[in-house]
């Protein structure tokens, strides 16, 4: 049993049918990379209509990666008029991403949260969103380059966290691409970092039986740094323990999976 790895689901990008082409979904495989080399195995998560079928496909995972987005959620949806930076994601991608979010979240499954992901189990929990860092938080730093898209800044970690027993001592530069952030934390989180400038970066569960971690920058990314990986690897470990303890035995999951 002790070789059996933990897999983990990764949700990903969607486009809908236009003019010019089919709809399509894909993943960027720095998730799936990312998974494999902190010893997980990934199962992508298409978006699923029907309820039953994602509870089924989640009763097997030890974990959920909820990759971001080159795309906004929508702004209307949480209360707030759009502001003129808002470039919204698909509809089926957000009722997708909401569905999803709010089963692991029940299901208390351990869940990394990247990027929009980050933001929207925030807003899920009862947290809030800045919806453009630039309009709501003028003094800020600067946390996307529409041209180079290479910006990187230095990450304020909480001492105490688990953000700080996943990087140990030392600086920690991050990538940065985004332009909405969290503005008021969910109440079942704690800050594990922010950005010089105050934005929150990271923030991690509060309760010791679940595992959540958030990220505003990716760590899946080609511009990641190499201490990035060890994100995953503490996911991964989270999965891990997750899946030793679910109610399908991994056992019942290996029999399945040769029948």
């Amino acid at each position: 049993m002790s070789n059996i790895k933990p897999i983990v689901g990764i949700t990903g990008d969607f486009r809908p049918e236009r003019y010019n082409g089919a709809a399509l979904s894909w993943f960027n495989s720095g998730y799936y990379d990312s998974a494999i080399g902190a010893g997980g195995i990934p199962m992508m998560l298409p978006p699923y209509d029907n309820d039953d079928d994602l509870r089924q496909a989640l009763s097997i995972l030890g974990g959920i990666v909820l990759g971001g987005c080159n795309l906004d959620l929508d702004p209307v949806r949480q209360g707030m008029h759009p502001s003129p930076a808002a470039r919204i994601m698909p509809k089926r991608r957000e009722d997708f991403d909401r569905r999803i979010a709010k089963m692991a979240i029940e299901m208390k499954l351990p869940i990394l949260a990247i990027g929009s992901g980050m933001q929207l189990v925030n807003v899920l929990c009862g947290g809030t969103l800045f919806q453009d860092i630039p309009e709501n938080c003028p003094r800020a730093l600067h946390h996307r380059d529409e041209v180079e898209k290479n910006l990187r800044h230095v990450l304020e970690i909480v001492p105490g966290t688990h953000l700080d027993d996943v990087f140990g001592p030392g600086e920690v530069r991050v990538n940065s691409h985004h332009h909405m952030a969290v503005n008021d934390l969910a109440r079942p989180f704690r800050v594990s970092a922010t950005c010089p400038d105050g934005i929150i970066e990271a923030y991690e569960s509060i309760s010791e039986d679940w595992y959540c971690l958030g990220v505003q920058w990716h760590p899946e990314s080609n511009t990641a740094s190499a201490l990035d990986i060890q994100i995953f690897e503490s996911f991964i470990a989270a999965a891990g323990r997750q899946q030793s303890v679910d109610v399908i035995p991994m056992s019942s999951v290996m029999r399945r999976a040769a029948a």
